[in-house]
């Protein structure tokens, strides 16, 4: 079968200039064959990039409502520019919002690893503390004798909220959960994740969208688009007692959040919040400033942090004894990996980490620095 060298997708995408304060609007081209992409400027009328090989960009990054970084410039993916782009990726790149329910927020690392090897795309999370009314509204479909133990059940703790991508996700995601009713997936689908995580119909652990319609009603209420100006539901940050942990863009592109979130829960930390930040260039700086000056790779460590989608999470441990950002440290490792594969193989910058910059985690280095990460995402980012 012959290969066609210029296939493309097409997109229109936008960036904002901070430097001219302009938004700029694009014609985003994307050729799979060679992983090449192309920038046309829509006002100027003319190539802003022409084609060229972008490090750590792949085919699944390019859907509407991504954001892509393209020399270290986020652009936002607001629409496809033709029917082909159209035709081809709306079931190739099909999104499906999934809930893991209160039961199995202790297990969110496993499940993120059984998503991810099952070829979906985690394209969005965030914990969130359901409130009455928004529970009654999820399930409002719901057999009527059953809503009020529901809504009990889906807001006796915190929830993650995913948007899953993945060729026709809607339908595949309700194949991987199974039945509703956990009694009955262990019987007919004993391998579903329903079968696995569940205790009955109303504890299911897990919940997918039935069809097109309501993933894109869900995934607008818990991930509303920056146009609609519109908020999703509060983060669950407490800010207390707590340390932050970010898993670097290198980790997320590589797939590694599933493991991580995973050693880290084993680990027995809890994870009191998490979310995923596309940070610019600015907030990079500003956030990393401590270490300007101190760290020769200061620059490439901001250049890192933006490259990209990366998970911030606020991490507890049930005692409050316990001295959660130094022993959170500890599991870290060494700042360098390979210095940490020496001194302490078992952290995690020794299994994911690549180089000191690339080194998979940042974690905060001083207690009183704990809070502050932890705010300066989940307060002052989330709330711009």
């Amino acid at each position: 079968m012959s290969v066609d060298h210029n296939e493309k997708y097409i997109f229109e995408a936008e960036w904002y200039d901070k430097i001219a304060t302009v938004l700029k609007k694009f014609y985003l081209y994307y050729y799979p064959y060679d992983n090449t992409v192309e920038l046309f400027d829509i006002k100027a009328r003319k190539t802003f990039l022409r084609r060229t090989k972008c490090e750590g960009i792949q085919a699944k990054d390019f859907y509407v409502g991504a954001t892509v970084t393209i020399f270290s410039r986020n652009i936002s993916i607001t629409d496809y520019a033709d029917c082909v782009t159209r035709t081809k990726l709306q079931t190739k790149m099909q999104k499906t919002f999934a809930m893991l329910k209160p039961n199995v927020i202790d297990k969110v690392g496993e499940l993120l690893k059984r998503i991810i090897s099952c070829n979906f795309h985690i394209a969005n999370i965030k914990m969130i503390k359901l409130t009455k009314e928004e529970a009654s509204d999820l399930c409002k479909d719901e057999d009527s004798t059953n809503i009020t133990y529901i809504v009990n059940y889906l807001t006796s703790g915190p929830i993650v909220a995913l948007e899953l991508l993945g060729d026709n996700a809607i339908t595949r995601w309700i194949e991987v959960i199974g039945p509703e009713d956990s009694e009955e997936a262990r019987s007919k689908a004993p391998s579903s994740l329903r079968a696995c995580y569940g205790k009955d119909k109303i504890h299911n652990a897990i919940h997918g969208s039935e069809n097109e319609e309501a993933a894109e009603k869900e995934l607008q209420f818990f991930f509303p688009s920056p146009k609609s100006g519109k908020k999703g539901p509060p983060n669950t940050a407490t800010l207390e007692n707590c340390t932050c942990c970010i898993i670097k863009p290198h980790a997320v592109q590589a797939k590694l959040v599933g493991d991580i979130i995973d050693d880290i829960q084993k680990a027995g930390y809890l994870i009191s919040a998490v979310q995923q930040f596309h940070v610019n260039p600015f907030d990079a700086e500003e956030f990393l400033e401590v270490y300007k000056g101190v760290l020769p790779d200061y620059a490439a460590m901001v250049g890192e942090l933006q490259s990209g989608p990366c998970i911030v999470m606020e991490i507890k441990h049930q005692d409050k004894k316990f001295d959660v950002q130094e022993e959170f440290r500890k599991l870290c490792g060494p700042m360098d990996p390979d210095i940490a594969r020496q001194v302490r193989p078992d952290t995690l910058r020794a299994k994911y980490g690549k180089n000191k910059v690339q080194n998979a985690i940042h974690c905060s280095d001083l207690p009183e620095d704990g809070m502050l990460e932890v705010e300066y995402f989940f307060k002052i980012l989330d709330s711009s």
